[in-house]
């Protein structure tokens, strides 16, 4: 009978771990299980968000396409003119998609779900960094003098310290130089690299004076670290003296270009044509610019008419320094398409005889 007894309670024991065995092995099953549930679930969602993104990207583009049209389409209407009463300066409002084309079908959640914005600035409004240095024969690098002043004064204009110009043209030309002689031999690099350090041999010698007005002790240590090729205007925190402040008092008012061009007075800033006519005073830019509004600039002549009319005389209008017309514009656009955003700039040349247009860079915001 005893015997009996505890046989029974070994097997309600042994009835009890298996079920408690049991419970254990289903709760590992369910947490695995639901481990890889949520995993698949996260792939899923990441691949979903990467078809959004690249449909976001796709809509992007064309956008852009159509940009670029009306930019052909603008020149081939008034080809030797850029001013902002052109369609290609109407700002595009937060719109949606289906407002451009239409509804393709009465279940059109895609599309409805698609916003887009944008703006189309004109690039040589701006002050162009790559316009402190010029190239007065092949190889050679010069701060040009007459840039680096005008460059001095829109920092002064802006509240920054107008000691900073002559870094930012040392470091400018210092990318140029690394970027010219690169994929060069020594001795072609060694030969380059003197022709194109300005004042060097005052340096050796200890003097505090270069060739270059306007570049009296500046230390070129800094500006000959330069590596790469200066193409965004955050470049310039990597100059000591710069701040991030500093830079977004100054980022409105200048761009960095392929090339040195001039200032389109059709659509700069009363700051720009502050700095770029000596003459000026910012009071009298923006009345030049407010008059500006009314009329727009046809030829240099008409420039020339406008500024004897803001009683600011003497200014002698040299075709490298302004124009009346644009070949670079900077295209800022936005697509909201469900969760995926793209927030693009766009730099876009136009060729001023064809008028055919060429995406230069694309640089998306984070």
């Amino acid at each position: 009978m005893r015997r009996t007894r505890i046989r029974a309670r070994a097997t309600r024991r042994e009835g009890g771990a298996a079920i408690i065995t049991a419970l254990l092995v289903m709760a590992l099953s369910a947490i695995l299980v639901s481990g890889i549930l949520w995993r698949e679930q996260v792939q899923v969602r990441r691949v979903e968000n990467q078809r959004l993104l690249g449909q976001a990207q796709w809509v992007a583009r064309g956008a852009l396409d159509w940009t670029r049209l009306v930019l052909h389409s603008e020149a081939d209407t008034l080809p030797s003119v850029t001013y902002l009463g052109g369609l290609w300066s109407t700002p595009v409002a937060r719109t949606r998609l289906s407002d451009f084309i239409g509804a393709i079908s009465d279940d059109s959640t895609q599309v409805g779900s698609t916003w887009l914005s944008g703006t189309v600035e004109d690039a040589q409004s701006r002050f162009n960094l790559r316009s402190l240095v010029s190239n007065p024969s092949p190889g050679v690098l010069e701060v040009n003098v007459t840039q680096l002043q005008t460059f001095q004064r829109l920092l002064q204009v802006v509240g920054v310290d107008g000691q900073l110009a002559g870094k930012t043209a040392l470091y400018v030309r210092a990318g140029l130089s690394h970027s010219a002689t690169r994929f060069e031999n020594a001795g072609t690099s060694s030969m380059s690299s003197t022709s194109t350090t300005t004042g060097a041999s005052a340096q050796e010698d200890g003097a505090n004076s270069t060739d270059n007005p306007g570049l009296e002790e500046i230390d070129d240590s800094n500006s000959k670290a330069a590596s790469l090729l200066m193409t965004d205007t955050d470049a310039l925190l990597d100059i000591p003296g710069y701040t991030p402040a500093a830079l977004a008092r100054l980022r409105p008012f200048i761009t960095v270009l392929p090339n040195a061009t001039p200032v389109n007075m059709n659509t700069a800033s009363a700051e720009v044509l502050t700095a770029m006519i000596p003459q000026m005073t910012l009071a009298k830019a923006q009345a030049f610019v407010a008059r500006r509004q009314t009329v727009f600039f046809r030829n240099m002549s008409d420039v020339s008419l406008a500024l004897q009319a803001a009683d600011v005389d003497g200014v002698t209008l040299d075709s490298s320094l302004y124009d009346v017309n644009t070949s670079y514009f900077l295209i800022h656009g936005g697509v909201q398409h469900d969760r995926a955003e793209v927030d693009r700039t766009t730099l876009v040349w136009r060729d001023p005889l064809t008028h055919a247009t060429r995406v230069v860079r694309v640089q998306d915001q984070p």
